[in-house]
């Protein structure tokens, strides 16, 4: 390769890891953590992880109650059934309020059978998710900016491999410990970067789709399929499309025969979710949501029943998958690590953490290649790098710690509201 095409190479994967790497490394850092997030969730409650197992039996009570005290709940609502990280039963609905936003409640059933308006727990783990999929930015924005700077981390892999691929093979196992600290650096940087290269290229190529993909469709949507791309693919992204209300008032079937007819549809389904569109309207439908073991990658599944009726209206596990819908949810399980159970998570967090430190320690090899170039002499770029660097990487560290150790110290109160 020529030189001059060799020095391009670097510079594209210099400049490129300078650009995206602080809000890589957020969201590496967080992400390494929310592999846990059931977890956290257990580890954040813990009056939730000592209750005893609620049983579903009492789905059909809690919905009767929530829609007496909220009809406009009608609209749409989620029921959760109990699981091992969250004993109780409980039914989420985000209302909506007059000046545009949503007020989201969580509901439960008090003993005596009064309801209460519980306020929603997990902050902690909910916070490490939005902090990995938009670095601390508006949730509204920040995820496409994070699908951005996952193209970009793209360009800095594929740039780096070329730049570096003969130095990889040659230094792949040696970490020369000494008094030259950037080589140190630089060879473990290399040793990371080439031993985890298949799971980055994926972690890139995911969350670039997963963040922009209705905005890389725009293009085909208009200019090659006239319009009608999204709902060609609509089947294949979610189970079923937005209903209207028909306006005519119809029964409800209960929430046990409807969880019957679920596990009718797809036996061997472990239901996690109910959604309500409708509940009480002729067009009423539920989507239940959870986990059939296959021994496929993605075990996600998906049943949709005419609420009324029961009435099945479609099937989605992975021997019903489309291709299509094969690609997209083993895509989003690789990115999640939802597949196998302790030994992958464990793996994905230290991928997690080896990722931040790849950022990292691309800012120190920068930082001190410019200082030894001008002579021992730090320039005002070169230390507005270092502060920033400091500031953001050791900054998140701090920042996240300090968040688990207030959740400790500071627990929010109950917040259970009878009604």
């Amino acid at each position: 390769m020529k030189s001059s095409t060799l020095k391009t190479y670097i510079a594209v994967h210099t400049w490129v890891g300078l650009v995206a790497g602080f809000a890589l490394f957020i969201a590496f850092y967080a992400g390494a953590i929310s592999v846990f997030n059931k977890q956290l969730h257990t580890w954040e409650t813990p009056s939730s992880a000592r209750a005893p197992m609620q049983s579903e039996a009492g789905a059909q009570a809690l919905i009767d109650a929530v829609l007496r005290q909220h009809p406009q709940a009608k609209a749409s609502f989620t029921l959760h059934l109990p699981s091992l990280n969250e004993p109780h039963l409980t039914l989420d609905w985000h209302e909506q309020t007059k000046e545009g936003g949503e007020t989201e409640h969580q509901f439960r059933l008090a003993p005596d059978g009064a309801l209460l308006d519980v306020k929603p727990q997990s902050e902690l783990s909910h916070f490490l998710f939005r902090l990995h999929y938009t670095a601390g930015l508006p949730a509204s924005w920040g995820i496409y900016v994070l699908g951005v700077v996952c193209i970009l981390y793209g360009l800095a892999l594929a740039s780096g491999v070329v730049a570096y691929a003969p130095l990889f093979l040659k230094d792949l196992f040696a970490l020369r410990v000494g008094k030259n600290l950037k080589r140190m650096w630089q060879d473990a940087h290399n040793v990371i970067g080439i031993l985890s290269l298949p799971f980055y290229i994926v972690f890139a190529w995911s969350g670039a789709v997963l963040a922009l993909g209705v905005l890389l469709l725009a293009p085909f949507q208009f200019l090659v399929f006239d319009g009608k791309l999204l709902q060609l693919i609509e089947p294949d992204i979610a189970a079923t499309a937005p209903l209207k209300a028909a306006g005519v008032t119809a029964p409800l079937l209960g929430a046990d025969q409807l969880l019957a007819r679920v596990r009718q549809a797809a036996p061997g389904m472990v239901v996690a979710q109910v959604h309500y569109q409708h509940a009480g309207d002729a067009n009423a439908h539920v989507v239940a949501y959870g986990d059939i073991g296959q021994r496929t990658l993605t075990s996600s599944a998906a049943v949709v029943l005419q609420a009324g009726s029961g009435a099945v209206v479609r099937v989605m596990t992975p021997q019903h998958y489309s291709p299509g819908t094969t690609f997209l949810r083993g895509l989003q399980t690789l990115h999640y690590g939802n597949f196998g159970h302790a030994a992958v998570q464990w793996v994905y967090f230290l991928l997690g953490l080896a990722g931040a430190f790849l950022f990292y320690s691309g800012n120190l090899l920068w930082i001190e290649a410019r200082r030894k170039r001008l002579a021992q002499r730090q320039p005002l770029s070169g230390r507005l790098m270092a502060q920033a660097t400091l500031g953001v990487c050791l900054g998140c560290v701090a920042g996240v710690s300090a968040v688990f150790l207030v959740n400790k110290l500071f627990p929010a109160a109950p917040g259970e509201l009878p009604l």
